[in-house]
């Protein structure tokens, strides 16, 4: 006899949309099965400015299923429904006081990129020159409008996380009262520096829960497990097993959902991207499950966030069944993760 199992008010973190056809293609997924999720800006060009980041969520929203009314935001029809936020994130630039006031209401969190470390980041910061950010992150953390960090450096592939956590400690040490979210986390380095500074806190990926390099790489070229940050080793994968299988309360789940047409990932120059979001809550479920952690998902998939940002979502409820689903080949131009494999649980209802 199958099982269920219900989640509430779902969340993912951090997801990127894309625009144009893929942002049709693949925001209504995520608002089908998640109440919110946060926006990453690496659009070309980024998100920098009050008219692109509210020109950018009307797009959203069209794409999840809403129709726009001046600036009322009414029901249309559409996989996504009614109930989803986008939480909106702009790129990181040194702003000044003015502009992050004016643009206070309308941003749920700023994202930093190093500068061309990963898609579409080319503008991102050059150097940590941290006086030269000071006059930001200081009227940032005055405002509490958190610091997303994509954190790599620009070394050795395998040890550009690990080499960042340097920087993660100046900026927590320099800015004790802005909160600082350590995304998708990679390495036992990044879950040790969740116990050193208050105002750190991180996302995890379920691929990075999943995989190594061990699958990208040990064998074939697996290109659609092929990320950045890209999957580390064994015992990386085990402290971030630990910590969200448990719920710790500084985690909370985050997609980094990347879609990227077939034939960017099956080329020379492979994309980096792994694409999650229609099949995360059922894979979370098949995980969870295994290690006999499912009373610890509703928190890693919305109540952590919900306490660290301190948000209320959109209601929704997921019923989860422990019943086969075999996963599509693609969605539109884009190849999932595990296309074609079945899994053990499946998508019930959405209420």
């Amino acid at each position: 006899m199958s099982r269920q199992h219900t989640l509430l008010m779902p969340l993912d973190m951090h997801l990127h949309l894309r625009d144009g056809v893929m942002l049709e293609t693949v925001a209504p997924l995520s608002s089908y099965t998640f109440s919110g999720a946060v926006v990453m800006p690496n659009l070309v060009p980024p998100i920098t400015s009050k008219e692109s980041l509210l020109a950018y969520k009307e797009r959203v929203l069209l794409a999840c299923g809403y129709g726009v009314d001046s600036d009322n935001f009414e029901d249309g029809d559409g996989l996504g429904g009614s109930d989803f936020e986008p939480l909106m994130t702009l790129f990181y630039q040194n702003y000044s006081e003015d502009f992050l006031q004016e643009v206070r209401d309308d941003i749920f969190a700023i994202k930093l990129y190093p500068a061309g470390i990963t898609t579409n980041s080319e503008g991102g910061v050059e150097s940590f020159d941290i006086e030269t950010m000071r006059p930001t992150l200081e009227a940032m953390a005055r405002m509490d409008i958190p610091l997303l960090v994509h954190g790599e450096t620009d070394g050795f592939v395998m040890d550009r996380e690990a080499e960042f956590m340097s920087i993660y400690k100046l900026l927590a040490e320099n800015f004790p009262d802005l909160k600082i979210v350590m995304e998708h986390i990679t390495t036992m380095a990044a879950v040790d520096m969740l116990e050193r500074h208050e105002n750190l806190y991180a996302t995890i990926t379920i691929h990075h829960l999943l995989i190594t390099l061990d699958d990208v790489a040990g064998g074939m070229l697996a290109p659609h497990l092929f990320c950045k940050p890209i999957a580390k080793r064994p015992e990386d994968r085990e402290a971030l097993l630990k910590v969200a299988l448990e719920a710790h309360p500084k985690v909370m789940f985050g997609s980094d959902s990347a879609p990227h047409p077939q034939h960017r990932k099956e080329a020379c120059g492979c994309a980096a991207g792994v694409f999650t979001a229609p099949i995360a809550l059922q894979l979370l479920c098949e995980l969870f499950d295994k290690h006999g952690k499912l009373e610890n998902l509703q928190n890693f998939v919305s109540d952590n966030a919900q306490n660290i940002y301190g948000i209320c979502p959109e209601f929704k409820e997921v019923i989860l069944e422990n019943k086969e689903f075999k996963i599509p080949e693609r969605y539109g131009e884009v190849v999932p993760i595990y296309a074609g494999k079945t899994i053990a649980w499946s998508i019930e209802d959405v209420i």
